[in-house]
């Protein structure tokens, strides 16, 4: 049986990886929360936009309790049409200039209120509806699990994102991770696992 221990229990993890999310942020510059730093655009800030959208839909429309405001993917266009076109076409997935740091963190902050809001008025076993899934009837445990899961996916993303710019890991402020060892050990490191990538490879014949 789903109960309220698990509601609990994936709430709470949910607030943790979100306290996570914003201090993958904290002391960077303004280009450096934007700049996209992989292949594919990827940046921090977006990361922020993208998981404000997300929880926005997920914990709003999916269960009849749309967000308050007028989110970013809102338009002229039918409500579900126009958030999946936004989603298409990953405009939730970076900052334009003139969206400010403070506002995407703030929204993601307002999100959040929302989303804590349907949890706590609802039944884990609280139906809902995701009409582009293929089991598209649900409960609240389905979707804290889903957003919980696509949360930590990101947060996964934004430790390499941080970690690229100036050397911070870890899920929180005092991790001890890379600064436990010197610069010089971790180009030793490194370099062995560069050696052992290298005599693991098979020759081409």
């Amino acid at each position: 049986m789903i109960d309220d221990f698990a509601k609990e229990y994936l709430h709470a993890d949910l607030r943790q990886v979100r306290a996570t999310m914003l201090w993958k942020l904290e002391g960077l510059t303004e280009y450096d929360v934007r700049r996209p730093l992989t292949a594919t655009g990827t940046n921090l800030l977006g990361l922020i936009k993208h998981l404000a959208v997300t929880e926005a839909w997920y914990f709003g429309e999916v269960f009849g309790r749309p967000f308050p405001e007028r989110a970013p993917w809102r338009n002229d266009d039918d409500e579900l049409t126009a958030y999946l076109t936004y989603k298409l076409e990953l405009d939730d997935m970076w900052a334009t200039e003139d969206e400010s740091r403070a506002g995407i963190i703030d929204l993601y902050r307002r999100a959040w209120e929302h989303s804590d809001a349907t949890i706590d008025a609802l039944a884990i076993d609280a139906p809902g509806h995701v009409a582009w899934w293929p089991r598209p009837h649900v409960k609240l445990f389905n979707i804290l699990v889903h957003v919980l899961t696509e949360t930590n996916r990101h947060a996964g993303h934004a430790d390499i994102l941080r970690e690229q710019l100036d050397g911070s890991v870890g899920g929180e402020p005092g991790t001890a991770g890379l600064h436990v060892r010197d610069l010089a050990y971790w180009e030793i490191h490194r370099d062995k696992i560069e050696r052992a990538a290298k005599a693991g490879t098979p020759t081409q014949g």
